[in-house]
């Protein structure tokens, strides 16, 4: 039989009565209510930013007062210092920062048979690299309107090409009809080919540096 002895050592008394053991149990007691609310602060830190990163995420991807309204009109509680935070490390936002500006070509109306999401140009374009690793960023542009989408990712292949487009572009606006593309490894594969064929995508690829080509991207 294992036989467990507790003592109770009583640390508060009065400072007059207090021997150099209750004074060393006194101070550990304040050192341990010091560390539990640092560690209170800390997780309510990370739940503010937590809540900031979807408010910022949900309302577009919106400047620091833009998303502090968003939040504010849906009775969420966000201080400015969260929402700057989670935009200086969003990802995303870097992205469309670093993403070529779009030219509004339409080249005699090759768009019109299209629908609202039916067709999307793609393109890879380079970041200097995030705290994440990400280096590269996949742009895709709605064909009829000019809607951009991006997808950071550490490296440009024809996997990371697929899950940006399942992700960004069938998730959140359907299976589309055509994607053009430039004629890179990371586009003009078995993988990618195969990937379209299994989703009814007509993907059509560019003449290789040929900007006209790819209007919307370039």
């Amino acid at each position: 039989m294992l036989v467990v002895k507790v003592c109770h050592v009583d640390a508060h008394v009065p400072k007059s009565r207090a021997t150099e053991e209750h004074q060393n149990n006194q101070q550990v007691d304040q050192a341990a209510k010091i560390e539990v609310a640092q560690v209170d602060l800390d997780w309510q830190r990370k739940g503010e930013l937590f809540i900031a990163r979807w408010a910022h995420g949900t309302s577009g991807h919106q400047g620091r007062d833009a998303t502090y309204r968003w939040a504010r009109d849906r009775g969420v509680d966000l201080t400015m210092d969260a929402i700057s935070q989670v935009i200086h490390q969003c990802e995303t936002c870097t992205a469309m920062k670093h993403a070529k500006r779009l030219k509004p070509l339409w080249y005699g109306g090759r768009w019109l048979k299209y629908k609202y999401e039916e067709a999307w140009q793609i393109d890879y374009i380079t970041l200097p690299q995030t705290r994440q690793g990400k280096h590269y960023v996949l742009t895709m542009v709605e064909a009829t309107t000019g809607w951009l989408e991006t997808y950071p990712v550490p490296h440009a292949t024809a996997r990371n090409t697929i899950l940006a487009l399942e992700k960004q572009v069938l998730w959140q606006h359907g299976t589309p009809e055509r994607i053009e593309s430039d004629n890179g490894t990371h586009f003009q594969n078995n993988l990618i080919d195969t990937w379209a064929k299994k989703h009814g995508i007509e993907w059509v690829y560019h003449i290789p540096y040929h900007a006209p080509a790819s209007g919307k991207i370039k």
